[in-house]
């Protein structure tokens, strides 16, 4: 598995875990980290998931926003878990990370959303982010 692949799939798991348990994400990175470096069963959190979580968490009111806004007939609380923090991710990644191809954002959150959540869960979260990759020089705007 690629590198940056691997540092999206743990930053899904740390936003997941904080929306589980309602605590921050930023208090969810640092356990994972002090977790790694405590514990060689653990892996190491990479340089490139600590920005995906920061950068979610600076962006994170937006980044619901803009889900509940374009997430046609679902509302943010009713949304799976899984799909919402998938759409968290991919958002943020999409809108703020000029570095990674958007094409790119989109299929790693489709490949998330068909590992870890429903058989409507690839085409809904591939649906959504083509909406805000359509929108995104608007929405970079707007932010």
């Amino acid at each position: 598995m690629a590198a940056r692949n691997k540092a999206r799939k743990r930053a899904f798991q740390i936003l997941f875990e904080a929306d589980q348990r309602g605590a921050s994400v930023r208090d969810v990175l640092a356990d994972w980290i002090r977790h790694s470096r405590s514990d060689d069963r653990q892996p190491p959190v990479s340089e490139y998931t600590m920005e995906l979580v920061e950068g979610y968490a600076g962006h994170a009111d937006r980044i619901d926003e803009l889900i509940s806004t374009y997430a046609v007939g679902w509302t943010l609380d009713r949304m799976p878990v899984v799909d919402r923090n998938i759409l968290r991710l991919g958002a943020y990644e999409l809108v703020w990370v000029d570095e990674t191809p958007d094409a790119v954002v989109i299929d790693e959150a489709v490949q998330l959303a068909k590992e870890f959540s429903t058989d409507d869960s690839p085409s809904f979260v591939n649906g959504l982010l083509a909406r805000l990759k359509d929108l995104k020089p608007s929405l970079r705007r707007e932010a």
